[in-house]
């Protein structure tokens, strides 16, 4: 699916997800916007020339054989979660995407917020979710799984987010998710700064996940903000930053 000379320039979800579900995260590398959105930007809210982002969504779709156009969605910090049909391009105000429709390809972008991909077992069902710490706990991850309906075998992969030892936050934060579960206080490890605490986004996602019925879940294994030469990071940049692009689709059968 994904040509050799674009192989460096995307994170492919790991084998916990279906063999029918295509996934993966784009990196920074691989297209032509100038610095400082160098140079795979595919966001165009941030104020890189258009036709780059343009020429960078085409690369996206040429060079990594999209079997079409994919659903940008205008992405808020919500918990709102679209139902999409096939052939459904249209943006709309959301920051997740559900389909059942082969070929309909979902995209969330990031740039530390985690992006998440669930599935059904049988690789039927499919979530895309650009997940930031109020998405996740205000209930984005329920409002997806609710989607999937009678399905209880659901698997998922987090793809690249900032890491715990990078995501400073303060005590409204930490209160925030110890509100919704207490078990959630552990994923936050105090700092030399008072009131302040460092936040594992990655793990808070697998409680949350696992708290509704999720039994497999992979990834997490990078860190955008430590990692420059690969991802955009807006905590380490600033605004003017780059999003990658989580990208997933049910394949044809």
């Amino acid at each position: 699916m994904i040509s050799d000379d674009s192989k460096n320039c995307v994170i492919p979800a790991t084998a916990c997800l279906p063999d029918n579900i295509v996934a993966f995260t784009t990196t920074r590398l691989g297209g032509v916007s100038a610095p400082p959105f160098d140079s795979m930007n595919l966001g165009l809210h941030v104020d890189d020339d258009k036709t780059a982002v343009l020429e960078n969504r085409s690369r996206l779709a040429i060079n990594l054989s999209l079997p079409d156009s994919p659903l940008w969605l205008n992405q808020t910090h919500s918990t709102k979660v679209e139902r999409v049909l096939a052939g459904d391009i249209a943006t709309r105000d959301a920051d997740g995407a559900f389909t059942c429709e082969p070929g309909q390809v979902l995209a969330v972008l990031t740039a530390d917020c985690l992006p998440v991909v669930i599935s059904s077992a049988n690789g039927r069902k499919l979530a895309v979710l650009h997940a930031g710490w109020r998405g996740l706990a205000n209930g984005i991850v329920s409002n997806a799984m609710s989607l999937f309906g009678s399905d209880n075998e659901l698997q998922a992969w987090l793809g690249p987010a900032i890491g715990a030892t990078r995501f400073e936050v303060g005590a409204d934060v930490r209160d925030a998710f110890s509100s919704i579960h207490t078990d959630n206080h552990q994923h936050f490890t105090g700092t030399a700064n008072p009131g302040k605490y460092m936040a594992d986004l990655y793990a808070l996602a697998r409680a949350e996940l696992a708290r509704h019925g999720c039994v497999q879940v992979s990834g997490g294994d990078h860190c955008t903000y430590n990692q420059p030469e690969m991802f955009h990071s807006y905590r380490r940049d600033g605004a003017r930053t780059g999003r990658m692009a989580t990208v997933a689709w049910i394949r044809e059968s």
